[in-house]
């Protein structure tokens, strides 16, 4: 069975693909469909196609469902399952979770109109 591991990105890394096969680092590059002359190769369907890269020096990052395809249909492996699972939120996203939460309560404090009828709420 093939799941993926946890992780805040939804693309799978080198390390990851590699567990999720159980397969060596370098078994995983010679699958992988890379060409020193084209930065991001034409899809093959013998091969695992990684993710549009901007720059050669960019990882190999694939999706999920790139790695269930390539493990049912190439490696023949029964049973593929790929499953994708949020990691622990980190402080940026509780943060920007918090101050949406803080931008919409003052939204709604501002276009609330007050009891009395006036659309102009005094200041306190």
């Amino acid at each position: 069975m093939v799941t993926a591991s946890p992780s805040p990105d939804p693309l799978m890394s080198i390390e990851e693909v590699q567990d999720c096969l159980n397969r060596s680092r370098a078994s995983i590059y010679r699958y992988a469909n890379t060409d020193p002359q084209a930065l991001n190769p034409p899809f093959n369907l013998r091969k695992l196609n990684a993710e549009f890269r901007q720059d050669h020096k960019d990882p190999l990052r694939f999706h999920p469902q790139e790695v269930a395809r390539f493990a049912r249909d190439v490696l023949r492996i029964k049973g593929v399952n790929v499953t994708v699972l949020n990691g622990p939120h980190n402080t940026t996203e509780v943060l920007l979770k918090d101050m949406l939460v803080e931008l919409r309560q003052i939204r709604l404090a501002l276009t609330r109109e007050p009891p009395d009828g006036n659309t102009t709420a005094p200041l306190e």
